[in-house]
């Protein structure tokens, strides 16, 4: 009897410790699980915070419309619609009682007086198209005046559209370079006016710059010139139409060297080839000199200016 109460109260036991033991390993698990969840990076925690996404799209809600965002790249520069005109001030002006060009305000520092304007006449004849190609790798502009009679063919109407489409401004010359002072008023008129229509016709954009042929002007074409918009100009030197300079050297010295050269000037040259094959060492030589070849889209209307002031 007593060995059979003592084996009962032995199993008894041995059941209890086996139910404790598996209560302390279950415990110990959870505990384990528990310490490794802590344990786990961080930045997972982060990533199930509402928090962050709404931080990170705030900016894109407070941009203005229309502005880029940086990573894409945006900005002024990138908009092709963008004209000189549109983004420079005027800073010249004509001086029409020597025809050169001066600052419009002469003491501010932030103007240079040692500048020169480069023209060209008689365009887009047959050399225009390449005067204009070395302009353009020189980083340089001038003025194209052109005449009617050179915008007849196709081929001669799309040089003109190609010579502006690389970003330079294109002057009247008249249709057919007749003196102004030899025609009646209403001639006078058919000669700027339609010229400038087929001009805008070519490009989209009237002329700014007028130039009569031979220099000559009359108080009737001044006038008219002012009233169609444009700046009235002629020119302080040029030689390439003389014998002794249809020679690329002596026209590229001359024009360089000679002592008319001064800030402001307004230099006169033609479509030939000989003033082609000239153009770069002219740019050049100019330039060696301290000079800044002038943007043409910085001249502005004297009347205009004044009314500014």
């Amino acid at each position: 009897m007593k060995k059979w109460i003592l084996s009962a109260l032995l199993l008894l036991l041995l059941v209890a410790c086996g139910e404790t033991g598996q209560v302390n390993e279950e415990q110990g698990s959870d505990a384990a699980d528990g310490q490794t969840q802590e344990n786990e990076p961080s930045d997972d925690k982060v990533v199930d915070e509402e928090e962050v996404p709404a931080s990170t799209e705030e900016p894109v809600e407070e941009q203005e419309p229309g502005e880029d965002k940086p990573e894409d790249g945006g900005g002024e520069d990138d908009n092709p619609s963008s004209s000189n005109e549109d983004s420079q001030e005027p800073q010249y002006i004509v001086n029409e009682s020597n025809w050169t060009i001066e600052s419009i305000d002469p003491l501010s520092s932030a103007i240079n007086p040692n500048v020169v304007l480069l023209t060209i006449d008689d365009a887009p004849d047959r050399y225009a198209l390449e005067m204009a190609t070395i302009l353009k790798e020189l980083n340089v502009k001038a003025i194209f005046f052109v005449n009617g009679h050179f915008l007849e063919t196709e081929q001669e109407r799309n040089t003109l559209k190609e010579i502006y489409d690389m970003g330079f401004p294109i002057g009247n010359h008249t249709m057919t370079h007749k003196s102004l002072r030899q025609l009646t008023e209403d001639e006078q008129y058919e000669e700027i006016v339609s010229l400038s229509d087929r001009v805008e016709e070519i490009t989209g954009e009237r002329p700014r710059f007028f130039r009569a042929p031979f220099g000559t002007n009359t108080d009737y074409a001044t006038d008219l010139v002012k009233q169609e918009g444009m700046i009235l100009m002629n020119w302080t030197y040029g030689y390439d139409w003389e014998n002794e300079y249809m020679d690329a050297e002596a026209l590229a010295d001359i024009m360089v060297n000679t002592e008319l050269l001064s800030s402001g000037s307004n230099l006169l040259m033609h479509d030939r080839e000989w003033t082609k094959d000239a153009l770069a060492d002219i740019v050049k030589g100019l330039q060696e000199k301290n000079y800044e070849i002038l943007d043409p889209d910085l001249i502005g209307d004297h009347e205009r200016t004044s009314e500014m002031e």
